[in-house]
């Protein structure tokens, strides 16, 4: 039925915060045992002034009895379902019981004033008016017709209670929505602070490992522009000198390019080591492949991978960039999108390198996440991701709109690639 007869837990909404949601159960706990008493109240008084009128007595009990049972057990009802059509035919019911104890009893009008208070909980504005004035016109008939005569305060007293009866259940309802809305927003703000504390997180971990990508990148291409050549600078002169020196000569050459070899190996893993893992032993597209087969694996997201055949062969600084950026899309598509199909592109652009990632999922306002200064809103992890591109010269380009999906492009300049 409406509010006031709805599960009092509803009333703070989907995620409301628990002790709003006890509060309100409170709230309408209470006005729901007040008003049921004072109608019971209102009833007994209405039989007993009735049988104290010589109205017949069992006609007086048994009205009693149906409307009561009639309104309690709509209350009863109202747990169960919030259908506003029942609550409007179980009202006019209501009504109609209330009727018929009329015109055994002008005292059973009291009933009237729980009739008003319904209205405006049960009905629409302007039917809830409608409602009132028909059972104001019963009030003020019911003397009438059965003594042929009314006074003054069985005019004003109805009319005074009846916009009383109404103002305070609508009152009463303005009150619920409010109290919802503010409990709402309470709960979007909280669920809002943890979400950008977990971003904030997310963001210092990207910047942790970018930081920490860096400096291994720094140092694996350190080791090869220095070490590494020296090393091979070494093998090479004492190869070639060896089969020109005498013969201890040759075997200290020998000795020579022999160690010089296991140093060069001894770099050349320290170098692999400091590769992103990733990385190790593979190629950028193949590491993307085997990032979308495990996001296929975990979440059912079809996902394909198509590679151009004249991308170049990209710097680890490039082929890291990249790679961090799909696995951030993709971390977005798997908790985010809600999306069926994935497709990632790694395209040769001529003078440069692009990672395309698109999805069917939900989306988002893009437009908008762009308007927003840093810091203003979600979007940390496209934010680091534009950020990381743009330390190689590249750019992130997101298209989004809610209900149509999500298409991201990394790209990179060829000259950038190629001097990373």
């Amino acid at each position: 039925m409406s509010q006031p007869f709805a599960n009092p837990s509803d009333e703070t909404g989907q995620g409301g915060n628990p002790r709003s949601a006890r509060t309100w159960r409170r709230l309408v706990g209470s006005f729901r045992v007040g008003q049921s008493i004072i109608t019971a109240a209102l009833l007994v008084v209405g039989a007993v002034r009735a049988i104290g009128d010589g109205s017949p007595v069992p006609w007086v009990i048994a009205i009693s009895l149906v409307f009561g049972g009639w309104y309690f057990g709509g209350l009863l009802l109202s747990e169960r379902t919030r259908d506003h059509g029942v609550a409007a035919g179980w009202l006019v019911g209501l009504a109609l019981i209330w009727i018929g104890a009329v015109a055994i009893s002008p005292e059973f009008v009291w009933l009237a004033f729980p009739l008003w208070l319904l209205a405006g909980f049960v009905l629409r504005m302007r039917w809830a008016i409608l409602f009132s004035i028909g059972v104001l016109a019963v009030v003020l008939a019911a003397p009438v017709v059965h003594s042929g005569t009314t006074t003054y305060a069985n005019v004003v007293g109805p009319v005074v209670g009846g916009v009383f009866a109404l103002g305070i259940s609508r009152g009463y309802l303005e009150l619920v929505r409010d109290g919802r809305e503010r409990s709402r927003l309470i709960s979007s703000l909280v669920t809002a602070h943890e979400e950008m504390a977990q971003l904030q997180d997310e963001l210092g971990r990207a910047q942790r490992d970018a930081g920490a990508v860096a400096e291994r990148t720094r140092l694996s291409r350190d080791i090869h522009d220095t070490i590494a050549q020296s090393l091979t600078s070494i093998v090479m002169l004492a190869g070639s000198a060896a089969p020109m020196a005498a013969d201890a000569s040759a075997r200290a050459f020998t000795q020579i390019e022999g160690l010089a070899r296991e140093g060069l190996a001894d770099t050349r893993r320290i170098v692999d080591a400091l590769m992103p893992a990733e990385l190790e032993h593979t190629a950028l597209a193949e590491a993307l492949r085997r990032m979308l087969h495990r996001l296929t694996e975990e979440t059912g997201i079809r996902a394909e991978l198509h590679v151009d055949d004249t991308v170049p062969a990209l710097p680890v600084v490039v082929d890291v960039a990249l790679l961090r950026t799909a696995q951030s899309a993709l971390a977005n598509t798997r908790l985010h999108a809600k999306a069926s199909r994935v497709d990632v592109s790694l395209v040769d652009g001529g003078d440069s390198v692009r990672l395309d990632v698109v999805d069917d999922g939900v989306g988002f306002d893009a437009a908008r996440w762009e308007r927003l200064p840093a810091g203003a809103g979600g979007g940390y992890g496209l934010r680091a991701m534009r950020e990381r591109l743009r330390e190689l010269g590249g750019g992130l380009d997101v298209e989004s709109a809610p209900g149509r999906g999500v298409a991201l492009s990394a790209s990179v300049p060829v000259v950038a690639a190629a001097r990373g």
